[in-house]
């Protein structure tokens, strides 16, 4: 009869045994080329998708994030894409409080990572099918889709080096808060009541060795149950959050890791 192990560290289906790792794997991904777009929206209209103890961060910044995920060492070389949005917050818990991004969903065009970020991390993670990001006389562009609908466009242009000032003003705000946040919310069976909901953060560590500043924009779509039927009604709610001014665009070249042993993912309370 089959027996868990309390030492080993197990996902569905756990019957066939312990998750099973190379000496290869680690939580690197080798080579990463990002944009990222950034926004300020509306406080209220934001906080109807942040669930207690978290509270939208003083200023309003919605983060649409594509990345694409090449020489993944835990993926045996393999990579993905994703595209990630997030929302300053303050996470006010009874036994800490920490301030950094809040995750509202993050689409990935790979299985394992789905499953991996949702059950062991509590990430909101879907799946989109992703394009390679494309680069055509200056503008950088990727689409999401799903069903074959459109999700989103993003786009970044006008690039160039960011000045020292930008830097230091960029590290300088972001002291603090490297904290991505989620909540790892799983129903009861047959959907209905909650059998798992708690608060989780999942620190990583990114080094850039190119960095562009420029203009950046998302054009979400507006899409039916006919056209998305499991995901029309995320999709919207991002449409509708309000664009009160669009803050200075990045793209970035480098490596990510993903296991901290300082900073391993955890639960907050």
């Amino acid at each position: 009869m089959f027996k868990i192990d309390p030492a080993q560290s197990y996902m569905m289906p756990a019957h066939f045994g312990p998750r099973q790792f190379s000496p290869k794997s680690s939580g690197w991904y080798r080579d990463v080329t990002s944009m990222t777009a950034r926004f300020l929206s509306d406080r209220d209209k934001l906080a109807a998708y942040l669930p207690a103890p978290f509270t939208v961060a003083e200023e309003p910044v919605v983060t649409v994030t594509y990345a694409c995920n090449k020489q993944v060492d835990w993926l045996a070389g393999h990579g993905y894409n994703l595209v990630a949005v997030s929302a300053a917050a303050v996470f006010q818990g009874k036994e800490e409080t920490l301030e950094g991004n809040y995750s509202l969903v993050m689409w990935e065009n790979l299985a394992d990572p789905i499953l991996t970020g949702r059950e062991l991390q509590g990430i909101p993670k879907i799946y989109a099918d992703i394009e390679d990001h494309s680069v055509i006389a200056g503008q950088w562009h990727t689409t999401a889709s799903h069903f074959g609908h459109k999700i989103m466009d993003m786009f970044v242009e006008g690039l160039r080096e960011p000045t020292s000032e930008e830097v230091e003003s960029y590290t300088l705000a972001g002291e603090g808060k490297d904290n991505p946040m989620a909540w790892r919310y799983f129903p009861g069976i047959s959907g209905f009541g909650q059998s798992i909901s708690e608060s989780t953060t999942f620190p990583s560590e990114t080094n850039l060795s190119e960095v562009w500043v420029g203009e950046g924009r998302v054009d979400w779509q507006q899409l039916t149950w006919e056209q998305n039927p499991t995901q029309f009604h995320i999709v919207n709610a991002l449409a509708d959050l309000p664009v009160l001014a669009w803050l200075p665009a990045i793209v970035a070249k480098g490596s990510t890791n993903l296991i901290l042993p300082e900073r391993l993912p955890r639960l907050i309370r």
